[in-house]
């Protein structure tokens, strides 16, 4: 198996090397969001507000999960109250997406439009602990474990499933 390896900041000719069902691997700066946090990060973006948090999305990486001491795992990315962000996120910069679950129609056209991916992560919790070397709350800590967190990450895995308007599913 050939994986290709990203590093962040993540850039468009990286994305355009990739195709669907490519297994990759992350380095860098992933934040984490999932459903009660992704619009707070949404309106932050609309009042430029991300500077206060010290957040840089361009080239970034959102991972829909929580941080808890049980570890990492994926949540399903296809909840209006994270794929509903997906345009905003993408149009300010994040150019991967991890979580699980099949996208709509429209989701897959604005990930198209903006020079985007979704990777999808299978639910290895344990695994993907090991391989977190940092972890901080970037944002919103009063939501706890779905609070908007910074990780930094080594060999994160992941497979491309939706890249330049085709999807795995």
């Amino acid at each position: 198996m050939n994986v290709k390896r990203l590093t962040t900041p993540i850039t468009n000719e990286a994305i355009n090397e990739l195709r669907v069902g490519d297994t990759i691997e992350i380095s860098g700066t992933v934040y984490v969001g999932r459903d009660a946090v992704l619009p707070q990060i949404v309106n932050l973006i609309k009042t430029n507000g991300l500077s206060e948090y010290n957040i840089e999305l361009e080239g970034g990486i959102i991972f829909h999960s929580a941080v808890s001491i049980a570890g990492l795992g994926p949540t399903s990315s296809n909840k209006v109250e994270i794929e509903g962000n997906f345009p905003e996120l993408s149009a300010a910069g994040v150019k991967v997406h991890l979580g699980k679950g099949a996208l709509s129609p429209q989701t897959v056209e604005v990930l198209k439009e903006h020079n985007s991916i979704f990777v999808v992560i299978p639910p290895i919790s344990a695994y993907l602990t090991n391989k977190t070397l940092k972890r901080e709350v970037a944002a919103f800590e009063n939501e706890g474990m779905e609070a908007f967190w910074k990780l930094e990450v080594d060999r994160f895995p992941g497979i491309v499933a939706v890249a330049h308007g085709e999807t795995i599913f």
